[in-house]
């Protein structure tokens, strides 16, 4: 695993310039699962949408410790991965993870896509392993 920071306080630099990351969330045996998603970049933070009723969702509550990667839109990786840890925000933090990805991709911005059960996502670079 590469771990990967750069001096602009972009947390994932080899995400520059692409449109899909692969996030590999962990099933409860330890399982990577892989998933091709959109993300957006604000404020040196990394974000992600998806749906609060969808198993990714449920393996990342259950284990925020994820793998990113930049990928093609069917999950290719296509640069090395990255040890992230993913945090649901709450209600009040959505607007600037919405307003970066809206930024970003232009579907974002039709009403038609939002449902009560979208959720975002902000992944940062998992820290050194914690030792007592």
């Amino acid at each position: 695993m590469v771990r990967m920071q750069d001096p602009g306080g972009n947390p994932f630099p080899a995400l520059r310039g692409h449109k899909y990351l692969s996030l590999a969330s962990f099933r409860r045996d330890g399982q990577p699962v892989y998933t091709p998603l959109w993300f957006a970049e604000g404020d040196g933070r990394v974000y992600i949408m998806t749906r609060d009723d969808s198993w990714k969702y449920k393996r990342i509550r259950n284990n925020p410790q994820v793998r990113v990667a930049p990928c093609t839109v069917r999950g290719r990786r296509l640069g090395p991965e990255a040890e992230a840890r993913a945090r649901v925000l709450g209600r009040g933090d959505f607007l600037l993870a919405r307003r970066a990805m809206a930024r970003k991709y232009w579907l974002m911005r039709l009403p038609f896509l939002w449902s009560r059960h979208n959720v975002f996502l902000e992944l940062t670079p998992a820290g050194p392993p914690v030792t007592t």
